[in-house]
C-alpha cells in the first residue's frame, strides 16, 4: 500500500492535528527562528538533545529550531529536507513493570546541510544574530586535532576544524562582539569534552593564524559545557518493524527512531546558565551542576563500559541484541557480575550511588522493547575500550593490586573479534561462523595485520600478540602490559576462545 512521505503539509492536517495516538506540534513551532546549529544527523542526537529542544518549544519556553549539518557521506541531510525536517520518535519501555509506548513527530528540526555539498550554507548559518547554540555528536573520534586539518578546505575535514571556521565566520562578521558568543554543548563520551573541544578549537586558531583577536573572543564570549548524555537509542527498526510502524501511523518516515523512555542530560555549567538555555526548565532529565564528575563515571565506566566489553563477546555468542545477551544463559549472569563485583567497586564515587545505578542499567538493557543490535554498538570499539573500559582495570588494580578477571575476558572477547580475515570494496570483515561481519573501527587495518602473525593453537603465540597489543600505549594511554596478570588472563581467555569458542570459555569461568 502506498503511504504519504511525513511532511509538514500532512502533519497539519485535521487528520493529524486531532490524533490520539500520536503527539504532533503545534503549528506555531515552525515559525521560531533558528537558534541551533547541530553537527551530526544521527538518531541519537534526534531522539536526545533535538527532543529536549522539541519537547521545551512545545511549551514555548525555549523558542527556536535547529539546523543540522551532515558530515558523513550518508544520505541523511536529503531525506530531512524530503521530509521537512521531521521526524517521529517511538518511545517504548516499562513504566511501572508495564509495557508503555507511544509515538511523537518532532519539529525541533528546520533544515539539514551536507557540509562537504554546502559548506557556504553551513558558513551563511554562523551569520544568523539569532544563533545561540552548537551542539555535536561525532563520536569520541571526532575531537581531536587533526595534524592536517586546513583553513582553505571547503570544509576542514575535522569537525573541531569545522567548529573553528564556523566560528572565525561568526567572529569576524559580527565585529567580535562579545554578546555574539555560543554556548557549545558537545555530546561525544568523552571526560571533559567541553574543554577538550575548547583546547582542540584555540590549537587550530593558532596554527591556522587566525589572530590573538579571534582567540580571546573564544575564551571570552563563548561557553564549552563539559557534558554527560544518557539514553539508549537503538534507531531506525529493521524493516519489517518500521513498515508496522508506518502502518500504525499512516505514512512513511525513513527517519523514525526509536528511543527507550530514560534521558538524562547531565551539563556542566554555572548557575545562569539554566537560564540561558531555557529549555532544562521543561525537561527535568537535564542536569546543571557545577560537577558532572560522579554523573559521568557512572554512566560511561558502567553503562558504556559494560557494553564495550560485553558486546564483542555476545556477538561472538551468537546473540543479536542487548536483550539477547542478558537472556543468555551464561552472558546475562556474567554481565551481571561484572558490573556488580568489579567495575561498581572500582568506581570513585559515592558507594551508596553504584548499586541502585546498577540496578537501573540492567533493568535498561532488559527493556524487551528496545532491538538494540550488538553490531551497531561496536562502532569504533578500540576507541571506546580506552575511555570506557581502560579507568576501570586501572581502578581495579589501584584498589585490589590484580587482574580483574571479568574484564580481561571482556577483553579477550573484543579482540576476538577484531580478528579481520577479509578485506572487500574498502572494509574489513572478521567471520562469526560462516558469516561475515564488518569491523567498524579506525584501528581494524592494524588488526587485519596484527591478527596474521598469530597462531591460534600455540599459547606463546596468543600470548605474545596478546602483550604486544596491550603495549600499544597509543590506543590506551598506559602500556596494559606492565599490568601485573593483565596479559596473561586475557591471553588465556583468548587461548580457550579460540580453541573452544566463545561459550565454552565463558562456560568455564
Amino acid at each position: 500500500m502506498q503511504r504519504p512521505l511525513l511532511n509538514k503539509k500532512l502533519l497539519l492536517s485535521a487528520a493529524y492535528q486531532d490524533r490520539d495516538d500520536l503527539r504532533v506540534p503545534p503549528a506555531r513551532v515552525f515559525d521560531l527562528p533558528e537558534k541551533v546549529v547541530q553537527f551530526g544527523t544521527g538518531g541519537f542526537l534526534r531522539a536526545f538533545a533535538d527532543d529536549f529542544i522539541d519537547r521545551a518549544n512545545r511549551r514555548g519556553l525555549f523558542n527556536g529550531r535547529v539546523v543540522m549539518v551532515q558530515s558523513t557521506g550518508s544520505r541523511r541531510a536529503e531525506t530531512l529536507t524530503q521530509q521537512d525536517g521531521l521526524y517521529t520518535l517511538w518511545v517504548r519501555g516499562l513504566e511501572e513493570d508495564r509495557p508503555a509506548e507511544h509515538f511523537a513527530v518532532s519539529a525541533a528540526v528546520s533544515r539539514a546541510i551536507s557540509a562537504k555539498e554546502a559548506w557556504p550554507d553551513v558558513l551563511a548559518c554562523a551569520r544568523n544574530p539569532d544563533l545561540e547554540l552548537v551542539l555535536s555528536n561525532t563520536t569520541e573520534v571526532g575531537i581531536v586535532l587533526d595534524e592536517e586539518d586546513a583553513r582553505d578546505a571547503h570544509p576542514p575535514r575535522s569537525f573541531p576544524g569545522k567548529l573553528t571556521a564556523f566560528l572565525y565566520e561568526r567572529a569576524r562578521h559580527f565585529d567580535w562582539a562579545p554578546d555574539k558568543g555560543l554556548i557549545i554543548l558537545p555530546c561525544e563520551l568523552l571526560e571533559d569534552n567541553g574543554v577538550a573541544l575548547k583546547r582542540i578549537v584555540r590549537a587550530l586558531a593558532e596554527r591556522w593564524q587566525l589572530g590573538t583577536r579571534f582567540v580571546d573572543w573564544i575564551e571570552s564570549a563563548n561557553v564549552f559545557c563539559n557534558t554527560l548524555v544518557d539514553r539508549i537509542v537503538p534507531g531506525t527498526p529493521e524493516p519489517e518493524g518500521l513498515a508496522a510502524c508506518w502502518n500504525a501511523l499512516g505514512y512513511e518516515d525513513r527517519l523514525l527512531t526509536a528511543a527507550e523512555g530514560y534521558r538524562l542530560w547531565a551539563i556542566e555549567g554555572e548557575a545562569d546558565l539554566r537560564r540561558r538555555l531555557a529549555f532544562p526548565e521543561a525537561n527535568p532529565g537535564v542536569l546543571i551542576t557545577d560537577d558532572i564528575t560522579p554523573y559521568r563515571e557512572r554512566k560511561i565506566r558502567l553503562l558504556n563500559g559494560g557494553h564495550t566489553l560485553t558486546v564483542p563477546m555476545g556477538f561472538l555468542l551468537g546473540n543479536r541484541t542487548v536483550l539477547d545477551n542478558m537472556e543468555h544463559p551464561l552472558a546475562g549472569p556474567f554481565i551481571t557480575a561484572l558490573l556488580r563485583e568489579e567495575i561498581g567497586p572500582s568506581l570513585d564515587v559515592d558507594p551508596a550511588t553504584a548499586p541502585p545505578y546498577i540496578d537501573e542499567v540492567l533493568a535498561r538493557w532488559r527493556n524487551p522493547f528496545l532491538d538494540h543490535h550488538l553490531i551497531d554498538i561496536t562502532l569504533q570499539s578500540t576507541m571506546k575500550m580506552r575511555h570506557r573500559v581502560i579507568p576501570s582495570i586501572l581502578k581495579h588494580y589501584a584498589k585490589r593490586q590484580a587482574a580483574p578477571r571479568r574484564i580481561g575476558f571482556g577483553f579477550a572477547g573484543y579482540l576476538l573479534f577484531m580478528r579481520g580475515v577479509e578485506e572487500k570494496d574498502g572494509r574489513i570483515y572478521g567471520r562469526r561462523g560462516d558469516t561475515p561481519y564488518p569491523i567498524n573501527d579506525d584501528q581494524a587495518p592494524f588488526f587485519l595485520d596484527a591478527w596474521k602473525s598469530v597462531d591460534p593453537g600455540s599459547d606463546p603465540s596468543v600470548a605474545a600478540f596478546v602483550e604486544r597489543i596491550g603495549g600499544r600505549e597509543a590506543f590506551w594511554g598506559v602500556d596494559l602490559a606492565r599490568l601485573p596478570g593483565f596479559c596473561a588472563t586475557v591471553a588465556q581467555d583468548l587461548g580457550q576462545m579460540l580453541r573452544r569458542g566463545v561459550e565454552a570459555a565463558l562456560r568455564e569461568r
